[in-house]
């Protein structure tokens, strides 16, 4: 405790800093994998969306505060002896913390996009080009086959006409959906 007590003023706040908001990390860290919920984030009363999507990020919560403390003090205490500036070294400190917080976010974000639906639906295939595979028949008198790309896979389906026969390779445009049929015109 005699070696803490003689510690440069700012050093000694940097391990303040670091010991409890570490503890915390680990026992929050340790929560998150079995099963604790992250309930005790400070509520702002309002939320950042970001890309249009429905992700919220809070910037003033209780992890965020952690995550900063964490990449502040660790990153004083490792460049302590490097760096003499007093404002340059808490600068340093400030730019990685709020990295600490941006990069949490950025991991967040992509898994986020695990949870997305990609599930295929009929109805994303409107507008769509297609390739004829099997040849459509004239004027609702049957059906062909499709090929249509939907969220990166191809799909086979069967498709109908209101107008002239479609051959093979023809490049088709998806026009109307109706009762699970699918109607296609050639561009």
């Amino acid at each position: 405790m005699e070696t803490f007590e003689n510690l440069d003023p700012l050093l000694r706040t940097f391990w303040l800093l670091a010991i409890p908001t570490s503890l915390f990390f680990l026992i929050q860290t340790i929560m998150t994998f079995v099963g604790g919920h992250s309930s005790h984030d400070v509520d702002t009363g309002f939320d950042m969306h970001f890309d249009g999507g429905d992700a919220h990020f809070q910037p003033f919560s209780l992890r965020n505060l952690i995550q900063f403390l964490l990449g502040f003090s660790w990153t004083g205490i490792a460049f302590y002896d490097t760096i003499s500036s007093p404002p340059l070294l808490i600068g340093l400190g400030v730019v990685v913390g709020s990295l600490f917080v941006y990069m949490f976010f950025v991991l967040l974000r992509q898994i986020q996009k695990l949870a997305e639906d990609n599930s295929f639906k009929l109805s994303d295939t409107l507008n769509k080009t297609a390739e004829v595979y099997l040849t459509i028949p004239e004027k609702k008198s049957g059906t062909g086959k499709i090929l249509v790309s939907v969220n990166g896979s191809v799909h086979e389906l069967e498709a109908m006409t209101e107008k002239d026969k479609i051959p093979s390779g023809t490049v088709v445009k998806i026009v109307k959906l109706e009762n699970e049929s699918i109607f296609v015109e050639t561009l």
